[in-house]
């Protein structure tokens, strides 16, 4: 819960603007749920993974009209002195931003949002919009998501995969891989971390999955992709209304190999048909990577996102993702660590990034 003390905002008479807390909880999420466009990353939850993960102080922020929530925007603050001070809604989720039932609400949440940021001294605030919301706010055109619908037959599904990204999932299945649904995160863990070490990424903390299982439950779900008991990929994905959206995934040295990611997507896109989901959210990528162009090879037609910025002390929009060229040496020098020790220091420092 933030320590600001965030004085009421009306735009109008009618709509009010506070902090959430314990007690609005189950409101918020009944909220989200019922608003076409709110995401996974809006729920309440994330306030206590981030909080407890990090160490990030939160600023959740609810829109009220006689005592019915009209609008909600969960924020976070980070403080580095490598980064800088910013605030956005929401570090380490896809997609973040205002979601409200008018105009009215829009404006009050939006006005205090911006106060806050002011009164915190913060570098910028930002929202991680699917849609554009502040044409005149500084936006980075870094990302793109992928969505695409679910047909309601597991053969169609896999008819719709172009031919050649159709054939390694077939490699996959021809090499004898199966899917597991795990309780925990631990194999996840093994191998997500391997992945993201082999591009010079730090990794998150065990603490982070083991939080966001327990916060989410069912609605986070592990899949490990084993041959013969051998790990050899695995995905945490996030389940809202009738999509699922895999989130953290990779693969371990064998992979490569066996087509293990490719079978991993398939095989969470196959148990979501049968499930009776609608919509296969492939989530963000950044133009210009590897990721970018495997959800392309699927397929997915990229639809851009929208992360504005309104500037408060900063005079640019911060720049701090693997594309820029400053952090190449150190993309570089982070492969070479002894993957332990890349898995010691690298939840300290990624946690300074959102």
């Amino acid at each position: 819960m933030s320590a600001v003390s965030l004085a009421p905002v009306a735009s109008g008479a009618a709509v009010k603007v506070r902090a959430l807390v314990e007690a609005d909880r189950a409101r918020w999420d009944e909220y989200v749920l019922a608003h076409p466009d709110a995401s996974f990353f809006h729920r309440a939850g994330w306030q206590s993974v981030i909080q407890q993960a990090f160490g990030h102080r939160t600023h959740f922020l609810l829109a009220e009209r006689a005592g019915a929530i009209v609008g909600v925007l969960p924020l976070a603050e980070i403080r580095s002195r490598v980064f800088g001070h910013s605030l956005g809604s929401l570090p380490f989720c896809a997609y973040g931003g205002i979601v409200a039932d008018d105009d009215e609400a829009t404006r009050a949440l939006d006005s205090a949002a911006q106060s806050l940021a002011a009164r915190l001294k913060v570098g910028a605030l930002e929202y991680r919009n699917q849609t554009a919301q502040h044409p005149d706010w500084p936006t980075k055109s870094l990302y793109v998501t992928f969505k695409r619908a679910i047909l309601s037959e597991v053969e169609a599904n896999m008819n719709a995969i172009p031919r050649k990204q159709r054939a390694m999932v077939r490699k996959g299945i021809k090499a004898g891989l199966t899917g597991e649904i795990d309780s925990d995160t631990e194999r996840f863990f093994r191998a997500y971390s391997a992945s993201v070490h082999r591009l010079g990424t730090p990794v998150f903390s065990r603490k982070f999955f083991r939080l966001l299982k327990a916060e989410f439950g069912d609605d986070c779900e592990v899949l490990s992709i084993v041959r013969e008991g051998e790990l050899i990929a695995s995905v945490m994905s996030f389940y809202f209304r009738d999509e699922v959206l895999p989130y953290y995934g990779g693969g371990t040295d064998a992979a490569r190999a066996v087509a293990g990611n490719d079978f991993m997507y398939w095989d969470l896109m196959r148990r979501a048909c049968e499930r009776g989901l609608k919509v296969f959210d492939f989530g963000r990528s950044k133009h210009g990577t590897g990721s970018f162009d495997f959800k392309k090879n699927w397929g997915f037609e990229a639809t851009p996102l929208y992360y504005e910025y309104f500037l408060v002390s900063d005079r640019t929009m911060p720049e701090i993702n693997p594309l820029n060229p400053k952090y190449r040496l150190f993309i570089q020098v982070w492969k070479k660590l002894p993957l332990p020790l890349a898995n010691a220091i690298g939840p300290h420092i990624v946690r300074q990034l959102g």
